[in-house]
């Protein structure tokens, strides 16, 4: 799925659903929209868009509409660095991994997280090398 045709208010919303699904429009007005001084047909129009775009799904429950991502928050968040990483970084990771290596305090199981996605990328590298 790609990001980068979400505009901000999407992709907010979608991460706020992402967090509270399943979720009525009424919900999220009164949790995300209200706070934010969104009118109902704003959060409405934006949900039924990230509908059309594959991102939401809606179910009927007795006559309310409920609407839950179609794709897991991890892998939203994956897309959505790999959308800013490729538009805003030209596809270089170095300023990403300046942020949080200096600007960033990491808690310790944060810091062991990442400690063994680049175990893993240095595997998967190593694995590619003995082909």
């Amino acid at each position: 799925m790609r990001m980068s045709n979400l505009g901000e208010l999407e992709i907010e919303l979608l991460s706020f659903i992402s967090d509270h699904s399943p979720i009525t429009v009424k919900d999220a007005l009164v949790q995300f929209g209200d706070p934010r001084g969104l009118a109902r047909t704003t959060i409405l129009t934006v949900m039924e868009r990230l509908r059309k775009k594959g991102y939401l799904k809606r179910e009927d429950n007795r006559g309310i509409f409920e609407y839950s991502p179609c794709i897991k928050k991890r892998d939203l968040l994956r897309d959505l660095t790999r959308s800013f990483t490729e538009k805003v970084l030209g596809g270089s990771p170095d300023a990403l991994v300046a942020y949080l290596t200096n600007d960033v305090e990491l808690t310790d199981n944060q810091l062991t997280e990442l400690k063994t996605l680049i175990e893993n990328m240095e595997s998967r590298r190593k694995g590619e090398s003995h082909d």
